[in-house]
């Protein structure tokens, strides 16, 4: 058997969110649609995700929080790539403290309808609201650039003021000022980023969102390496027939497919 480049996780942990439980669901919900049978196995890059490098290693109980950085740490270490599927996105800050071992000038995109950069919600400091806050002032990466929010409120301005986070906001998104990321990238994908039209198996329901085709076309314009990445926030105890699952599934295939370009 090929020695795997790409290593997928399942970390079924919703012990941080604020509102509805439901994310650890996620994992095998997203695998099964990814493999149904309904579509295929290819990006539309012509990709084949179906491929001896990629090594699902299913799901790992999670029972102390940074667990989640022991977990990602030693699959870090075989030499391969990570992507994660949550799980909410609390996840985030320990996948990417053990990424910053690896990879010291780390960038980071977000796509979410919210900043996630609370100092503390509800007095916790690793709430699913809390982990870009943590990252930043750990120094855990170069840069944070988000897109799609839409929930910002003074807070979480001056945080991203204090932190240099580049924050593309929903009310005045133009994907092209974007702009290319000069370091090893990673992508963390809430999928309440989408719009509910697309997404409605999400906690968190903030209309006004991106389409599935934007978020598509934003990760295919990629033109660094993309080094690990995390799907995030789908809870199927909130889906309508599947569809954010298939979503999900073909996100996670798009991304695949840029994670094997380099």
């Amino acid at each position: 058997m090929a020695t795997p480049k790409i290593i997928i996780q399942g970390i079924p942990y919703d012990e941080k969110s604020s509102y509805q439980r439901g994310a650890r669901q996620a994992p095998p919900r997203i695998r099964e649609a990814l493999t149904c049978g309904s579509g295929n196995m290819f990006t539309e890059a012509l990709v084949s995700v179906d491929d001896a490098r990629i090594e699902d290693r299913g799901d790992f109980e999670i029972t102390e929080y940074f667990d989640v950085e022991t977990i990602t740490d030693n699959h870090l270490k075989t030499g391969a790539k990570v992507l994660t599927l949550g799980g909410d996105h609390s996840i985030t800050f320990p996948i990417i403290r053990a990424h910053h071992k690896k990879y010291p000038k780390l960038e980071i995109l977000h796509i979410d309808a919210h900043a996630d950069l609370y100092d503390s919600f509800e007095g916790d400091p690793y709430s699913h609201a809390c982990p870009f806050a943590r990252i930043m002032e750990g120094g855990f990466a170069a840069r944070l650039v988000q897109v799609g929010i839409r929930t910002l409120n003074p807070h979480q301005a001056d945080q991203a003021e204090k932190f240099g986070v580049k924050i593309h906001q929903m009310k005045d998104l133009d994907l092209s000022a974007i702009g290319e990321f000069q370091h090893p990238l990673y992508i963390s994908l809430d999928m309440d980023g989408f719009d509910p039209a697309y997404a409605p198996g999400v906690s968190h329901h903030e209309p006004g969102g991106l389409s599935s085709r934007q978020v598509i076309n934003l990760i295919q314009s990629i033109d660094t390496e993309v080094i690990g990445a995390d799907i995030v926030e789908y809870n199927p105890a909130r889906d309508f027939q599947n569809m954010t699952a298939f979503l999900a599934a073909k996100m996670m295939k798009e991304i695949l497919g840029k994670m094997m370009e380099k």
